[in-house]
C-alpha cells in the first residue's frame, strides 16, 4: 500500500512539474508575440508618417522623382515584411531607413523646406517614432532571449519540441551603418 502511494505521488509531482513548465513556455511565448505586436505598432505609425513626409518635401524638391520612388517602394516592401517575421522585417526595415536618408540629403538642400512648420512636425514625430522602436525592438528581443532559453533548458528542452515550442528569431539589424538612427535634424 505505501508503494501504490509512493508511486501516485511520484506521478503527481511529475504531473505537476509538467504543467507547471508547459505553463511556464506558454507565457513565455505569449511574452514575445506581445512584444512583437509592440514593435508592429510602431513601424505602422512610422509607415504612416512617410507619405506625409514625402508629400512635404516633394512640394519643394519636385526633380528627385527617383528619391520619392526608392521612400515609397522601401515603405511598401516594409509593410509587407512585417506578415513574414522578424529577420524579413529588420531586412525591409534597413532598406528603408535607407531610403530615408536620401530623403533626408535632398531636404537639407531646401531651407526653406527646413523652416516649414509642418515638415519640421513630421521630423520631430519620426525621431519620437524612431526611439519607440527602438525600445520595442530591446523589449522583444529580450523576451525572445528569456522564452528561446526557457525551451532550451534542460528539462524543459525535454517536452518543448513535442508540444511545439521553437526558438524565436530576434529583431536585428544586420548591417552596421542601419544601426545608426535616422538623422532628422536640419537645423
Amino acid at each position: 500500500m505505501i508503494v501504490v502511494l509512493i508511486v501516485i505521488g511520484v506521478i503527481a509531482l511529475i504531473a505537476i512539474f509538467l504543467v507547471v513548465a508547459y505553463n511556464g513556455m506558454v507565457r513565455a511565448r505569449n511574452k514575445v508575440d506581445e512584444a512583437w505586436s509592440g514593435i508592429d505598432v510602431q513601424l505602422k505609425r512610422r509607415h504612416d508618417l512617410i507619405p506625409n513626409l514625402v508629400e512635404t518635401v516633394k512640394g519643394y524638391a519636385t526633380h528627385e522623382k527617383e528619391v520619392f520612388e526608392a521612400v515609397t517602394k522601401a515603405r511598401s516592401q516594409a509593410i509587407q515584411a512585417q506578415q513574414q517575421g522578424p529577420a524579413q522585417a529588420g531586412a525591409a526595415e534597413n532598406v528603408l531607413t535607407g531610403a530615408l536618408g536620401r530623403l533626408f540629403a535632398v531636404a537639407e538642400a531646401y531651407p526653406q523646406l527646413r523652416a516649414q512648420e509642418g515638415f519640421t512636425e513630421l521630423q520631430r514625430e519620426l525621431a519620437n517614432t524612431e526611439d519607440q522602436i527602438s525600445a520595442a525592438r530591446r523589449i522583444y528581443n529580450g523576451n525572445v532571449q528569456a522564452y528561446n532559453t526557457k525551451i532550451q533548458v534542460f528539462p524543459n528542452n525535454l517536452m518543448a519540441g513535442q508540444f511545439g515550442f521553437t526558438a524565436r528569431e530576434f529583431f536585428e539589424i544586420e548591417d552596421p551603418a542601419d544601426r545608426e538612427p535616422v538623422r532628422v535634424s536640419f537645423s
